[in-house]
């Protein structure tokens, strides 16, 4: 029955923390944090770079596109030297220029310049849509990252508790009050506990590094 009692206690405390740990969670959220968060994200990402500069690549091709226009002009000279031997000297001397449109050019322009502004606009609404994936991925991972967080207090706590049972378990068994069993019992309870601490703090790493690999620096330089 002693024995009985002793697991009962360690289980209650578990679910008293646990509890008292679950109604705190929307506490432990900072929306302000989140914002920052996803704004580093957006700042560092290497794919977002890649968008950027894929609209800036657009921007540049609509330019491009407007100043063809002057490819369609060609201009041309001709220089005629004076002749003795002409019957009319005056006629066609000196300098000729010419000017000369490219029809089917000037005609095809509009819609290179369309088809341009297309491109980018189809740019910018893809990056608008992965600025939206990105920025939920972000809040994902750090909400997991700050679940497990709480999960690492919560096993920290019952490991305390866990302690504190062996103790007074030890007290116990050395004046003979508990058998052996029940102390390797409670050792067992104790050393259960210990490596879902350290479970739970790997938990707390991974989750870290999920959420830097988004930001691209360090989650403690970050204020």
């Amino acid at each position: 029955m002693r024995q009985i009692s002793i697991l009962i206690l360690l289980f209650s405390l578990t679910i008293t923390v646990s509890s008292k740990a679950q109604e705190s969670l929307r506490d432990e959220i900072s929306y302000e944090y989140l914002d920052k968060l996803i704004a580093v994200a957006k700042k560092n990402y290497p794919k977002v770079k890649m968008y950027e500069a894929r609209i800036e690549g657009g921007q540049i091709g609509i330019k491009r596109a407007r100043l063809s226009y002057f490819d369609i002009i060609s201009f041309s000279y001709l220089l005629s030297p004076s002749s003795t031997f002409a019957a009319n000297p005056n006629l066609l001397n000196g300098y000729q220029f010419g000017f000369f449109i490219n029809i089917g050019s000037l005609l095809q322009k509009p819609s290179v310049i369309k088809q341009a502004r297309t491109e980018l606009a189809a740019l910018t609404f893809e990056k608008e849509a992965y600025d939206l994936n990105l920025a939920s991925e972000v809040q994902k991972r750090y909400f997991t990252y700050v679940q497990h967080l709480i999960l690492l207090r919560i096993k920290t706590s019952s490991l305390l508790d866990s302690e504190s049972a062996v103790k007074q378990v030890r007290y116990k068994f050395e004046k003979g009050e508990l058998g052996l069993e029940n102390y390797n019992n409670a050792l067992n309870a104790l050393s259960g506990q210990q490596q879902v601490k350290i479970t739970a703090e790997t938990d707390v790493l991974i989750a870290k590094s999920s959420l830097e690999e988004l930001l691209g620096e360090k989650l403690d330089n970050i204020k």
